[in-house]
């Protein structure tokens, strides 16, 4: 007689866990704050989902990406691309001397349109765009990289090198990009004002929900044999390779999908706070990315997007209060992690909290772990 029974994909715990954040995000920070701290509540989850795609690619896969900026900007800059040639139709620019084409590539004295930004007069177009370009990159990198067996700490300093010559193109090519300022001035999505308080209090709500989609397909992917795969990937690398799998093409994947859910909370950040510049590609930014998941733990989903909220939500008090006060508090964050609780808040809340809300809600559980239908379980009988 053989009993298998697949791993559920949310259990108990983790059901009252997105219900507990999903309590936070669609009830009480709604109700509790006006649309000028839920927008930049919104421009925070944007960082989540390079949180958890570093959960994915760092925690699980082992692969440490210092460079996680270049995925997020290409995919703000994707979108960014759309909404300014929404705003610079040939009504909106009849003062400029060459009319239909953004203001910047005006004053630096282009006549047309380059020609990679035609496909992004099609909003259809730009969202494959804002996934594919992020992802192609990142599968060129991967591919590289990993087939010959690069990793490490030599892959992590390839990515900054690369964030940074990223960086330098962009600035370099002020007639094309924007330069230094970045692609601004971004006003309407099909003829949506995106300026507006209900716009803004409507795209959070938007992100909220790819906030969700993206934690349930990353828990898929982790719940699934492939997840098993790259923990064994990251544990012992050379017994997964001598036992017949082809390690690179698991790293190759883990670190595509990660550039591509990086990519959708740029083109997310985008439509937030209306504008897209290199600050957001290079070094500096790719680096506090990993501090956010660091904080929340890397090997928590969860963890990655309170890790998120709560560096920011520290970042803007400290900021408004004493500024120069916040880059050394940074710094001591990071120490902190990494010597005094290298799991993060989720390896905190194991620890300390778990046991106490188990206590307390673990009859709960267990009621509503009776009532759940098994789901994939069959006996067979020979």
């Amino acid at each position: 007689m053989t009993n298998s029974s697949p791993q559920r994909l949310l259990t108990p715990k983790e059901i009252g866990s997105y219900a507990f954040l999903a309590l936070i995000l669609l009830v009480v920070l709604p109700m509790s704050m006006d649309v000028f701290r839920l927008n930049l509540v919104g421009k925070y989850l944007s960082y989540t989902f390079v949180a958890m795609s570093l959960v994915l690619c760092w925690g699980y896969g082992g692969i440490l990406s210092l460079g996680q900026g270049i995925f997020f900007g290409l995919g703000g800059y994707c979108m960014a691309m759309f909404l300014k040639l929404e705003a610079s139709s040939p009504e909106n620019t009849a003062i400029q001397s060459t009319p239909g084409i953004p203001d910047f590539m005006d004053w630096n004295q282009l006549t047309a349109l380059p020609w990679f930004w035609e496909p992004f007069n099609n909003l259809g177009l730009t969202l494959l765009a804002v996934v594919l370009v992020p992802g192609l990159f990142a599968f060129v990198i991967a591919l590289a990289m990993f087939k010959r067996r690069v990793g490490g700490v030599y892959f992590a300093i390839i990515t900054q090198a690369v964030a940074a010559i990223l960086t330098i193109l962009i600035v370099g090519s002020q007639g094309m990009t924007g330069g230094i300022n970045g692609i601004t001035d971004l006003r309407t999505l099909l003829g949506w004002d995106i300026r507006t308080d209900d716009a803004k209090f409507i795209l959070y709500f938007v992100c909220v929900f790819f906030l969700f989609a993206s934690l349930l397909l990353c828990q898929f992917i982790l719940k699934s044999k492939l997840g098993r795969l790259l923990v064994a990937v990251r544990d012992t690398e050379e017994r997964v390779r001598f036992s017949g799998y082809n390690v690179d093409n698991f790293k190759i994947f883990v670190f595509t999908f990660a550039a591509m859910l990086s990519a959708i909370g740029g083109a997310m950040f985008t439509l937030q706070v209306g504008f897209m510049s290199p600050s957001f590609v290079g070094i500096v930014p790719s680096i506090e990315m990993v501090i956010f998941c660091a904080v929340g733990g890397r090997l928590s989903l969860f963890g990655a997007v309170y890790g998120v909220l709560l560096v920011n939500f520290a970042k803007t008090t400290l900021s408004e209060a004493m500024p120069e006060v916040w880059l050394f508090a940074l710094g001591a964050l990071f120490i902190a992690v990494v010597s005094i609780f290298p799991d993060g808040l989720a390896g905190l809340y194991k620890t300390y909290l778990e046991p106490t809300v188990d206590k307390i809600f673990g009859p709960l559980y267990k009621k509503f772990k009776q009532i759940l239908p098994t789901r994939g379980s069959a006996v067979k009988s020979n």
